[in-house]
């Protein structure tokens, strides 16, 4: 591996240089709070690394002069031609960072619960960091295959991690679930390649592009089935119905803030490749996929909203909620098909903006149950009961979550909501946004429910819940993010898309 491979992937290698710090500053200490300053100031190099590539591509830095295939401003290849290093892939670099910082400064109130094991929990989710952050970047099936598993792993190690049957049920479930959709992945990546000859995202939309016309899609059965198959295995993924029957268990069993963690950067990873392989490798068949991510998109949203009605305890709710929102996000995926005559991808850019507003939104609301659920000591709605008195601050940053996850304005939710929907207007899928509008309706439901409890139920107890200067620091954070996403959502919406500059040939 040359130098420049080597600085194409010194993101990753800066993380997995610090999980592996992590990990040794454990075996040499006692002082577990050093495990856990080393993986957040640690935290610094990735993001300075990812800093100065997007330098690399704006000009501003020169480290390593021009690549073969290298498109001047836009992209450069690496890696044989399986990585590369683009705005897009550097978007999601950012957003993966940022969510694992907060995750991280969250989890130092969440210590006492793991015990002797606190180096390997921050070794394992820097280690899956690095494994999301290479599934954005990858245009080559058997590299992105091993990027996410590398993702997915270290997840379900962290999924067991409490080691009560809740936990230990949840990694199981974790484990077993994730293998079968791998399988059905990577099937579905053989049938492509076995049609195609090649493995790389560009000579599939080639060999796509050149198939004859018929009434099949993409030219075969065989290819339309690895389109299907690997469709369904991302869908996993990102925990969209019908494949979304792991989220409430994995999400009520796992560690809170590892549920967090999975419910933004796991879903905005799977999120980054997902999109990247349909719009790269099959965007060229007449996007006849986007009628398959509509079908999902409803389906998701419908169903999500629907059982989270019936749910009692906060997490598994916010289980259903992230499956709802899963569909949210695939409006813009459908979407892709509304590209306009000077080739924009409004779809995608709806996409990018929704994701970094759920992140920031869904993040408050897990690091506010964090802090209620640490002293009550219970994830039951019912025992939020007189928390706007009990935690006022903690009670109204959360019902701020709560607000812009049903898509109030002027939170982010609801300016989310507004770039899709109208993505899918502008990409004649108006049927599609009303079915998202509805669902948002009907959501208000089950989160002003929890409002409900904590403002206007009698308290089980009159002692004051308070949590850690460093849990309030990540909630503070995240709530900025969504008063600021949503009352100035221009810098978000531009970023997105600087972030498409040159993807998928635009």
């Amino acid at each position: 591996m040359n130098s420049s491979a080597l600085w194409l992937l010194s993101p990753e290698i800066s993380l997995a240089f610090v999980a592996m710090l992590a990990f040794l500053v454990d075996l040499v200490t006692r002082r577990k709070g050093y495990v856990a300053a080393v993986s957040l100031v640690g935290l610094v190099l990735p993001l300075l690394f990812t800093t100065l590539l997007w330098g690399e591509l704006s000009g501003w830095v020169n480290a390593i002069g021009p690549q073969p295939g290298e498109v001047a401003g836009v992209s450069i290849p690496g890696i044989f031609g399986t990585l590369v290093v683009d705005r897009y892939a550097l978007f999601f670099k950012y957003l993966v960072f940022g969510a694992l910082g907060l995750v991280l400064l969250a989890s130092l109130d969440y210590r006492s619960r793991l015990g002797r094991l606190e180096g390997e929990y921050y070794g394992l989710i820097l280690l899956s960091a690095g494994g999301m952050t290479l599934l954005a970047a990858t245009v080559e099936l058997l590299s992105l295959y091993i990027a996410l598993e590398l993702a997915t792993l270290p997840l379900v190690a962290l999924a067991a991690f409490l080691r009560d049957g809740r936990s230990t049920e949840a990694g199981i479930k974790f484990l077993l679930l994730g293998a079968i959709s791998s399988a059905v992945l990577l099937f579905g990546m053989a049938l492509v390649f076995g049609v195609t000859g090649s493995t790389y995202l560009s000579d599939i939309a080639g060999a796509v592009a050149t198939a004859t016309p018929g009434d099949v899609p993409f030219g075969s059965y065989a290819m339309l089935a690895g389109a299907v198959m690997m469709a369904a295995g991302f869908g996993f993924k990102i925990a969209a119905v019908p494949f979304q029957m792991w989220v409430p268990d994995v999400y009520e069993g796992s560690p809170t803030p590892i549920t967090a963690y999975l419910s933004v950067a796991s879903k905005a990873a799977g999120f980054a490749a997902l999109l990247r392989v349909f719009t790269t490798a099959f965007g060229p068949a007449d996007l006849h996929w986007s009628v398959l991510f509509a079908a999902l998109a409803v389906a998701s949203m419908t169903v999500g909203n629907l059982v989270a009605v019936a749910q009692s305890n906060i997490k598994r709710m916010l289980g259903y909620s992230t499956i709802a929102h899963a569909g949210y996000m695939l409006i813009g995926v459908a979407a892709v098909a509304g590209r306009t005559g000077d080739g924009s991808l409004q779809g995608p850019q709806g996409l990018l903006f929704y994701l970094g507003g759920y992140a920031v939104t869904n993040l408050a609301a897990f690091f506010a149950v964090i802090a209620i659920a640490n002293r009550t000591g219970s994830d039951q709605i019912s025992d939020f009961a007189g928390m706007g008195r009990r935690a006022p601050w903690l009670a109204f940053l959360l019902t701020v979550s709560l607000l812009s996850l049903i898509g109030i304005p002027p939170t982010a939710g609801f300016m989310g909501k507004l770039f899709l929907f109208g993505a899918a207007v502008n990409a004649d899928l108006a049927w599609l946004a009303l079915v998202g509008v509805i669902n948002s309706v009907l959501s208000a439901y089950y989160y002003l429910r929890i409002v409900k409890v904590m403002y206007f139920q009698e308290p089980a107890s009159q002692e004051r819940v308070t949590c850690s200067p460093a849990l309030w620091a990540a909630l503070g954070s995240a709530s900025l993010g969504v008063a600021f996403v949503g009352m100035a959502p221009w810098p978000l919406f531009a970023f997105a898309a600087q972030a498409l500059l040159g993807f998928a040939g635009r």
